[in-house]
């Protein structure tokens, strides 16, 4: 928790949540078959009063269906869930007052209106005081560099351009949690780096508990000190992220340039080349170790032109740590009655 802000341990709290759907398929002439799908399997956790989490896994793992849960979008059918002594399906009206959320690619704001207009829409649906919706309207426009997009339509706009609209949106009456899906989709290195400082500082002087779900591990990394891992519904990982690089053994990659075609780089173990292409060359090294002492190293022997360090992917990392763990998990359950 950081500044002044007091730290509740469970501001956030699933007990045993579970979501089942009911799908109907078709299996023959006039013959349907019911299945109930299992997307979130008893999971539990808490996250403190001004924590940032990472909420991460595969494509289909359960983390939306999760955070459509907290929102109270959808009810839960099994378990218990509170966000803020609030039951999110019970009080979804009056939570969210105190909740502010992005949803990737589906956008809160009005397709054919102007951004600013978006924004007054929501100033009358919080029923936000007029001098604190100015404010922070002023503070999270500049912040977010959208003061010359006020007056574009909500589809003229890049994605990048969007994401960042809808965060502004989420923020306009000051919510308590913050949920984030996939929030520097769309954006180049430098916007992705802005739209970081930007959480970073939200939490740091507001206490704004963030739960973020992404792709991209260097969101995690620079935003989160805790992550959490969800595959098949199952809740497997909650802790650091050093640490589910060491279950996972996973590894980042240094694609080195150098001036001319040489032998493959002698690197200090557990570092190892494992692919060359003329001057370039790839060597892996385990993802929660430091790329400094290898790139001096590199520097100072080679001929070197150019650098860069790629992330390992975050489902390979999930992939490879549930194959460390001996993972037998079967896909979500399934019960069929015709």
């Amino acid at each position: 928790m950081k500044g002044a802000f007091a730290v509740d341990s469970a501001f956030i709290e699933l007990d045993r949540v579970e979501k089942v759907f009911d799908v109907h398929r078709k299996t023959g002439f006039m013959r349907r078959e019911l299945r109930r799908v299992r997307a979130v399997d008893s999971i539990s956790f808490t996250v403190a009063r001004g924590e940032m989490v990472g909420y991460i896994g595969p494509n289909g793992a359960g983390k939306s269906t999760t955070i459509k849960m907290l929102t109270g979008i959808l009810t839960p059918s099994g378990g218990r869930l509170r966000v803020a002594g609030i039951d999110p399906s019970r009080e979804r009206t009056r939570l969210a007052h105190r909740i502010g959320v992005v949803f990737g690619q589906r956008t809160t704001l009005w397709w054919d209106l102007p951004l600013l207009d978006s924004y007054r829409l929501m100033h009358r649906m919080y029923r936000i005081p007029d001098a604190r919706y100015r404010e922070n309207l002023d503070r999270l426009v500049e912040l977010l560099e959208l003061g010359d997009l006020l007056d574009v339509p909500v589809r003229q706009l890049s994605l990048g351009q969007r994401m960042r609209g809808d965060i502004v949106a989420a923020l306009l009456h000051d919510p308590e949690v913050l949920y984030l899906d996939e929030p520097t989709i769309g954006l180049d290195v430098v916007s992705k780096g802005k739209v970081r400082e930007f959480l970073r500082e939200l939490n740091a002087e507001h206490g704004t508990t963030v739960l973020l779900t992404t792709h991209d591990l260097q969101d995690i990394e620079q935003l989160c000190s805790r992550v959490m891992v969800i595959d098949h519904g199952r809740l497997m990982y909650d802790g650091p992220l050093t640490g589910l690089h060491e279950v996972g053994d996973s590894e980042r990659i240094l694609v080195v340039d150098l001036e001319r075609e040489l032998p493959p780089i002698e690197a200090p173990a557990p570092a190892r080349v494992v692919k060359v292409d003329g001057p370039r060359q790839w060597l892996a090294f385990p993802a929660a170790a430091s790329a400094a002492p290898l790139v001096a190293r590199i520097a100072a022997e080679y001929p070197l032109v150019d650098l860069s360090v790629r992330e390992p992917d975050i489902e390979a990392v999930i992939a490879k740590m549930l194959h460390s763990l001996g993972d037998t998990t079967d896909p979500p359950s399934e019960r069929a009655t015709a």
